[in-house]
């Protein structure tokens, strides 16, 4: 619901604020006063294209803000949630603000700022505005089909059709991915098996070709390791008066003199130490001298296992680790390969069960769909006359498509023939707006309990309307506020006389520039405005007297379900 409409500086609204309640609103007032641009304000919020020129004269920005209640409505709620944004105590804020000359617009969805096209996408999801053609959802067809879904019970069954239909173009996809991986592979499979050979025939082993390095080194200098190690281990360990002789010699004089020191303990310790280390490293160096054998032969296999490896490593590498990966992708793309024929055949098999229940699905849709559209035209068709559109039919068109899409088998467009003699046309082509909101009126007379968004503004809705007709387009607003939350601008008594709220725009003149003014209406100043609205002496007792009536016989129920 609509709580609360802010429009500051905008056309001639200086600072206006409107408090709307549930059921119907009517806004009243002379021709000029500013009604429309009321409604055109609002239409900011709902995605119409913001102009320069609605900024009241010597201001820098026009601003409109609507609080709406959204408790009732979890899918709103949610969607606000995704684009990450908070409501605030329940409540939805849209705001946008409208630059003079030069100047940027800004949007807001509570206190955080947006773009203007998500405060559109959450503004036509709460109101539908009748009078200007592009923010009713009745006019595009996508909304049409929704309603008549809704309308016929089968929202599950399209609900169900869109996924199959998904589920269906990711398998078509996948498919498609799978089957053009395996020509790929096809047409490379010899190649890829030659590289693959070739790797695998070399038995290569993560980090062999360093292992491979240092033992040719080894066997390249055998005979300089050996000399050295065993020099080594005659300094160190084996020749007379050798390292380890010359530490057991300073161990024990620093043993004597630790006699007389204990402080000194400390460094005998370390030369014990260091007499094993140098020890055991000459002891070592000996058993790797005797062991160092010069092989020919170790050491030719050992280069040439190292040029397999560098040649393996210029095509698949640069390193080891690469070409190693290379035979593990290579593996798998063959293995992928031989598996494609059967991996394929249930994809195929997949699409073909999901097809015939996607098929048979639509068919079912197609059927509750045609149902749906001859009861809902029927049911317009007959509300239309009392409306003032004598000899007026409705039709929901369905044109079956050559192709099921996610939508179903078939389009829908809602069509009608204004009056007599007239060939149908689409909704969005009734030039008059008088007509085109009394047939969205009848409409929702129909839909009103399948219709989705919870705030409906009728613009221009009475041109051309007087009498019976007025009093029965008064019934029928007044039938759809049971379920809605209605906000219509009317020059007619019979509507404005049954609303719940009465709201009277005024313009005043006394400053520089004109400004529009609403208030609320209530008991004697009522009275006066449904009198002016009669026509004639809106002073004389007779006017007064007959807008009492109306008052009186137009009171809707008490206790009467409102949104």
């Amino acid at each position: 619901m609509l709580v609360e409409l802010r429009i500051r500086d905008y056309a001639v609204v200086d600072d206006l604020t409107l408090a709307l309640g549930p059921g119907l609103n009517a806004l009243t007032g002379e021709t000029g006063a500013g009604k429309s641009i009321i409604v055109g304000a609002l239409s900011l919020l709902l995605g119409e294209r913001a102009s320069s020129e609605v900024v009241r004269v010597g201001r820098e920005r026009a601003s409109v803000e609507a609080a709406f209640d959204v408790e009732g409505l979890p899918g709103l709620r949610n969607r606000v949630e995704e684009l990450g944004f908070r409501l605030d105590d329940g409540l939805l804020i849209l705001r946008r603000e409208v630059a003079a000359a030069g100047g940027r617009n800004r949007a807001w969805v509570g206190g955080s700022p947006a773009t203007a096209s998500i405060v559109g996408e959450l503004g036509a999801a709460l109101v539908d505005l009748h009078g200007q053609h592009q923010h009713q959802t009745l006019l595009r067809s996508r909304d049409q089909r929704g309603i008549l879904d809704a309308y016929g019970g089968s929202l599950t069954l399209a609900r169900e059709v869109a996924d199959r239909y998904r589920q269906l173009e990711s398998l078509r996809q996948e498919l498609e991915v799978r089957e053009e991986r395996r020509r790929d592979v096809e047409s490379r499979a010899d190649f890829l098996r030659f590289q693959l050979g070739e790797i695998d025939e070399a038995r290569l082993e993560a980090g062999e070709d360093q292992a491979l390095e240092a033992e040719a080194g080894r066997h390249t200098h055998a005979e300089e390791l050996a000399r050295g190690a065993e020099a080594l281990h005659q300094l160190l360990y084996d020749e007379e008066n050798s390292v380890s002789d010359r530490l057991t010699e300073a161990r024990r004089a620093l043993g004597r003199l630790a006699d007389f020191d204990p402080s000194l303990r400390p460094e005998v310790t370390r030369l014990d130490e260091a007499f094993h280390m140098v020890s055991d490293a000459g002891r070592a160096l000996g058993d790797y001298a005797s062991a160092v054998d010069f092989d020919p032969e170790r050491l030719e296999a050992v280069r040439s296992r190292l040029d397999l490896i560098v040649r393996l490593k210029r095509k698949y590498g640069p390193e080891l680790a690469d070409v190693l990966a290379t035979a593990q992708r290579v593996r798998a793309d063959l293995a992928d390969h031989d598996e494609a024929d059967h991996d394929l055949t249930r994809i195929r098999s997949e699409i073909d069960a999901l097809g015939r229940a996607l098929a048979s699905d639509a068919v079912a849709l197609s059927r509750a769909r045609q149902a749906a559209s001859e009861k809902l035209g029927r049911a317009v068709s007959e509300v239309l006359p009392d409306l003032g559109l004598e000899g007026g039919k409705f039709e929901v068109r369905l044109t079956s498509s050559e192709t099921i899409s996610a939508a179903g088998a078939e389009s829908v467009e809602f069509v009608v023939s204004p009056n007599t003699g007239f060939a149908p046309m689409p909704l969005a082509r009734i030039a008059s707006g008088g007509e085109l909101s009394r047939i969205m009126l009848a409409l929702k007379s129909i839909l009103a309990a399948v219709d989705r968004v919870p705030v409906l503004v009728f613009d221009e809705i009475d041109s051309g309307v007087g009498g019976v007709v007025a009093t029965a387009v008064a019934g029928k607003l007044c039938e759809v506020a049971q379920r809605h939350q209605v906000f219509v601008v009317t020059h007619l008594p019979q509507v404005a006389s049954r609303a719940d709220a009465h709201l009277l725009v005024e313009k005043e003149g006394g400053g520089a520039l004109t400004t529009t003014r609403v208030r609320t209406l209530e008991k004697d100043a009522r009275v006066a405005e449904i009198a002016r609205m009669l026509g004639g002496d809106a002073e004389s007792r007779a006017s007064r007297d007959h807008a009492r009536e109306m008052l009186a016989s137009g009171r809707p129920p008490r206790g009467a379900e409102r949104v």
